[in-house]
């Protein structure tokens, strides 16, 4: 603690920001992790375990919507704070006895893990704008680009402390044991967070909501497509057909998407290297079509291998650390041009605007996984996802192109 009070203000509050997100997102990762095992374990098929995420997934859109104006008027360090203590409380929910755990039950705990988990991404994501000068874009990048993609990283570890913490203490136990450290860290939070952080010196009505932004209009409904591009094959369709296909058990396929996600963070988190800091530029909207346009062939290619005849568990998995790694980049791109692109005077309300576009293109992503997969298979998934990315990229071509000289960092 000593040594955190010697950094500057700036670097201070982003190392709390950042810690608090981090805490937060092993929990959330674990959760699901925990949520998976047991009821698979019950007999619940893939799609009625899907089934339990609904309400987190449509709970997203609206709390990323009414997130922003509430960063506004609030301050972040509160709407932060507000979805750590959900999250402790979405945790308890599921320490009742096994007999109150009804599928009713878990999805009204999961509507709350969803509203905590968004209101803090959106308190982080929005953060981060505030605490860099406008003229250290490069910073900016950086910054953003490691919050992104450490948070994936550490989703990825989740999942193996939720099968761990199972494993050692059970469910009831692995769900007290997450909500009693969040709750600390919550304590610690009220304590340490800037005051008034995020706060809009006018105060935003509740119209205002939309955004007015021509460019984040753009890029909200580019990022649409770009995660219902990820989830239509990733959310339902992969892990089904992972387990039916080629015969993997129930840990194969959860350890190997928990290393896909980690690998995933991992390469986000080194995004700024690939898309122009070494030539000294930071990109624009033609940065964005540009990468968009190199993943839009990958899912169809895919399913053209899977179609031919190689060998499906080469082409599958092959393919998917490449989409895991130009999807990354994609993400992580999108994630500062819209940090930069938001006005500082109520930065959540552009932030909040954005990720709700991200929470209903996951929600579209989620609900055609399984039901284009019921339908008409894994190839058929991935069909959608090409079209859904270059969708995606034919929607970039509108945001503004700008390259100006990265300032040092």
């Amino acid at each position: 603690m000593h040594a955190l009070s010697r950094l500057s203000p700036e670097i201070r509050q982003y190392l709390l920001v950042t810690g608090n997100y981090w805490a937060f997102t092993l929990t959330d990762g674990a959760l699901r992790m925990l949520v998976v095992l047991h009821f698979h374990g019950l007999g619940y098929s893939p799609l009625q375990i899907a089934a339990l995420f609904l309400f987190y997934e449509i709970f997203g859109v609206v709390t990323n919507l009414v997130g922003g104006w509430l960063g506004a008027h609030l301050g972040l360090n509160r709407t932060m704070n507000i979805g750590l203590g959900l999250q402790v409380a979405a945790l308890l929910m599921l320490t009742v006895p096994a007999a109150m755990l009804t599928v009713p039950w878990v999805m009204a705990a999961q509507a709350l893990s969803g509203i905590a988990k968004d209101l803090n991404k959106m308190s982080a994501k929005s953060s981060i704008k505030l605490l860099v000068a406008d003229s250290q874009q490069g910073t900016l990048y950086k910054w953003v680009a490691l919050l992104t993609g450490s948070k994936n990283a550490l989703k990825g570890v989740g999942f193996f402390l939720g099968g761990a913490l199972l494993t050692g203490v059970g469910f009831t136990g692995a769900v007290l044991a997450m909500a009693a450290v969040l709750a600390l860290i919550w304590l610690a939070s009220l304590v340490t967070l800037k005051k008034d952080l995020g706060k809009a010196k006018s105060k935003p009505k509740f119209r205002d909501l939309l955004s007015k932004s021509r460019a984040i209009n753009i890029l909200s409904a580019a990022r649409l497509f770009l995660f219902g591009a990820r989830d239509v094959w990733f959310v339902v369709a992969l892990p089904v057909y992972l387990s039916a296909s080629f015969g993997w058990d129930f840990w194969q396929v959860g350890g190997f998407l928990a290393v896909w996600v980690i690998g995933y963070g991992i390469v986000q988190s080194f995004a700024p290297y690939f898309t122009g800091k070494r030539s000294g530029r930071l990109p624009d909207g033609r940065a964005a079509f540009v990468w968009a346009t190199l993943l839009a062939g990958l899912p169809a290619a895919i399913a053209l291998g899977l179609g031919s005849e190689l060998a499906a568990q080469t082409v599958l998995i092959g393919g998917l650390l490449l989409f895991g790694a130009l999807f990354a980049i994609n993400s992580s791109l999108h994630s500062y041009l819209i940090v930069s692109y938001a006005k500082e005077d109520g930065v959540s309300l552009d932030v909040g605007f954005y990720y709700m576009s991200n929470a209903l293109g996951r929600l579209l992503g989620t609900l055609l996984s399984g039901w284009v997969f019921q339908a008409w298979g894994l190839e058929a998934c991935l069909w959608v996802s090409s079209a859904f990315v270059l969708l995606a990229a034919l929607i970039s071509i509108g945001l503004p192109r700008h390259a100006p000289v990265a300032q040092a960092s």
